[in-house]
């Protein structure tokens, strides 16, 4: 089975003008991945639990938000060359059916180990760059979407990445020795910082 990258339990800040705006922390096995981001004011709360396949990718997810307002609830599973899901909402339930891309690869509302995943599989490669569609989970519908992803490495040692998730939209990656996510910054000014990591025991 492959493994994707280091396993254990990480925990993220996320800031914007100086001051901390939310927290990621995940929980990531061998075959799966557990995660949970939440908003520094408590009143949005995103939590994720993915089933992996022995290739190291998303062959089943469930993804819950909530805020203050409203709750909404969704399910996929990769079947074929498609992401079938269904969101559901007090407005009722919503069928989705995607394509997959070439690489099958899957970005959950754009939480951070879900883009490491992705590189690392790029990385594993050993690809400088790679276009490729992704089964894309909307943050704020949780709607997937096959969108082109775009990423290039920065450095001869491949722990600097360029990643543009949609047109319009840019991320500056940085990766440590072990292909953990570090440091992320977007065009927006939001940076991600690693705060701490715990490896499986």
């Amino acid at each position: 089975m492959a493994v994707p990258i280091s396993v254990g339990e990480y925990f993220y800040e996320i800031r914007n003008a100086g001051g901390v705006v939310a927290t990621e922390e995940g929980r990531v096995s061998a075959s799966e991945v557990i995660a949970t981001r939440a908003t520094a004011d408590g009143f949005n709360r995103y939590d994720v639990e993915a089933a992996l396949n022995g290739e190291g990718t998303v062959h089943r997810l469930s993804l819950r938000y909530s805020s203050s307002l409203f709750k909404r609830n969704a399910h996929y599973e990769a079947q074929d060359d498609n992401f079938r899901g269904s969101v559901s909402a007090v407005a009722g339930r919503n069928e989705v059916v995607i394509k997959l891309g070439r690489f099958r690869e899957v970005d959950a509302a754009g939480m951070v180990l879900f883009r490491a995943i992705i590189i690392d599989h790029v990385r594993r490669r050993n690809q400088i760059r790679w276009t490729g569609r992704v089964a894309t989970i909307d943050a704020n519908t949780l709607v997937a979407v096959s969108l082109k992803h775009n990423c290039r490495r920065l450095d001869e040692a491949g722990l600097r990445w360029s990643y543009e998730p949609r047109m319009g939209d840019a991320e500056e990656i940085e990766l440590d020795k072990a292909g953990r996510i570090q440091y992320r910054r977007d065009n927006r000014g939001v940076q991600t910082t690693l705060v701490s990591f715990k490896l499986a025991g």
